[in-house]
């Protein structure tokens, strides 16, 4: 089935249960799938047809997961934008996936309309409430009104294209990890089998519906027939433990610096957790010590150590009866997909050494959007039977028992908040910015984070100040991005071979903070 045709298929057979709580309001499958249809019928009207992306660019909220399906009812392919992306980020999907249509939250139209002035094609444009820099654009409030408009099946397949997901590559360049409808519902699948979801699970989610591990939430809670309470974020974390209590939720997905978060709030009541069966984590693996310490708080809870990637979503899976036994793992493939490691040649790894894990199953991308070469880097055949599997380009060792545990990243990308970053990227707009001369950029260590973003830079002008520079960069990247912190150096670290080191300069930074950073 095509993701839709599940949103449709809950409207028939579960119609006014609760699909989504967002703030007061509370929407049946019914009216979810009925307004979503509306606006499908909006972008059709608008020209929007089957494989045509469709940029959706919101918060958390009723809005967003309305458009989701918007998109998919009309036959076109999300492109999910994280809310903090800056315009420099929407002008290069802009020109770089071409979208037919954007659909945007209201505070967020001057971003886009900075953005399309960078962008030459017309572009149809969807607000959730009017704003005065895009003057022309279509409103949720008359499409929600409008009678639902016919749209032609045209053949569609479960094997089109459903989503772009865009994601940084080691070099710094934004790539469109292309899934087919296909990919997220084995996806779905896996996780609601191996989470034991049904229609009576109630999952309160704040991980944005732009990252893979949120997305996941919306299809999950479709497909089994639970309720899905989104909220913003996790920037007042007690008034979020307070909505899952009031919600009575039973399930909660966690990155770790949620998790960290937590276990530094004193005096909170574990109370307010009671209803919970499950929570997750994934996005990076969590601190022994903070499994540890998490399961001491919520004892009677189901915690499951996952790992994944935006090029196959979902690839491991470790139940909640192994952690005590091997809490460092992120467990085995998940169901209906295989994982494992394998040595330089291609071949499994002998247990215990270290390589790099590769991946196959349904539910790997089908490649990167217009980037052939990227594609196959990550998509080669098997060396004997020729199967395309996906090389994660991640270090991994496997016990005897195939218990994977994750070990580095072969590359450079930074890991904060529970999001990727591709250092270049915030190299390129510190390089922008008058009076700095180089700049190299590493994830250190931090205890909340995971990992925080240290930027060394070389000064050409010696008044330029700290404060000067964070500011900059909180202009021109999206706010996870921005560094935590600027040391004004001499001179970069480089290699032997004259190449600049992020590897020494975070060992540089590591020998000045101490071993407790």
């Amino acid at each position: 089935m095509r993701l839709e045709d599940h949103l449709r298929a809950r409207a028939a057979d579960a119609g006014q249960k609760a699909a989504l709580v967002c703030g007061d309001r509370r929407t049946s499958f019914a009216e979810f799938y009925q307004s979503a249809e509306c606006l499908a019928g909006v972008l059709a009207g608008a020209g929007v047809r089957r494989g045509d992306r469709v940029l959706v660019f919101m918060d958390n909220g009723l809005e967003a997961a309305l458009s989701i399906f918007a998109v998919w009812i009309s036959g076109a392919v999300l492109v999910p934008v994280n809310p903090s992306a800056k315009a420099g980020r929407i002008a290069f999907l802009l020109n770089h996936c071409r979208p037919a249509a954007v659909m945007v939250q209201g505070r967020l139209a001057p971003v886009v309309a900075e953005a399309t002035q960078q962008f030459p094609a017309p572009i149809h444009t969807l607000l959730t409430e009017p704003h005065a820099t895009l003057p022309n654009a279509a409103l949720f409030a008359s499409a929600l009104l409008a009678e639902p408009m016919s749209i032609t099946d045209d053949g569609r397949l479960e094997d089109d294209l459903a989503a772009i997901l865009y994601t940084s590559g080691s070099t710094g360049d934004p790539k469109g990890v292309m899934m087919a409808h296909a990919n997220l519902e084995a996806a779905a699948s896996s996780i609601i089998s191996y989470l034991g979801n049904s229609a009576d699970d109630i999952i309160l989610s704040v991980l944005p519906l732009s990252f893979g591990y949120g997305l996941t939430q919306l299809l999950t809670t479709v497909l089994s027939g639970a309720t899905l309470v989104l909220e913003k974020s996790f920037a007042f974390p007690y008034a979020v433990f307070e909505r899952l209590r009031d919600e009575r939720a039973s399930g909660f997905p966690l990155v770790p610096s949620m998790v960290a978060m937590m276990l530094q709030m004193k005096d909170l009541d574990p109370a307010l957790f009671a209803s919970l069966r499950y929570v997750t984590n994934a996005a990076a693996p969590l601190p022994v010590d903070h499994i540890r310490r998490l399961r001491i708080f919520l004892p009677d809870v189901q915690l499951y150590s996952m790992y994944g990637q935006t090029e196959c979503i979902r690839a491991t899976y470790l139940p909640p009866e192994q952690l005590d036994r091997r809490p460092g793992s992120v467990g085995t493939a998940i169901p209906g997909m295989q994982a494992y490691v394998v040595d330089e040649a291609g071949k499994p790894a002998i247990p215990n050494d270290i390589g790099e894990l590769v991946v196959s199953g349904p539910t790997v991308m089908k490649g990167y959007w217009e980037a052939p070469e990227a594609t196959n880097l990550a998509l080669r055949p098997h060396p004997e039977t020729g199967t395309l599997r996906l090389h994660t380009g991640d270090l991994f060792t496997a016990d005897a028992d195939g218990f994977l545990t994750f070990i580095a990243r072969r590359d450079d990308i930074i890991k904060s908040r529970g999001e990727k970053v591709a250092p270049k990227e915030v190299e390129t707009v510190l390089h922008a910015l008058p009076g700095i001369a180089e700049a190299l950029v590493a994830g250190v260590p931090d205890p909340v984070l995971g990992q925080s973003i240290k930027a060394f830079v070389v000064l050409a002008d010696p008044k330029l100040t700290e404060r000067d520079v964070l500011r900059h960069c909180a202009r021109h990247l999206e706010d996870y991005m921005v560094p935590k912190a600027i040391e004004f150096v001499a001179a970069l670290p480089k290699t032997d071979s004259g190449k600049l080191s992020r590897r020494l300069a975070a060992a540089m930074h590591s020998t000045r903070e101490g071993p407790d950073v």
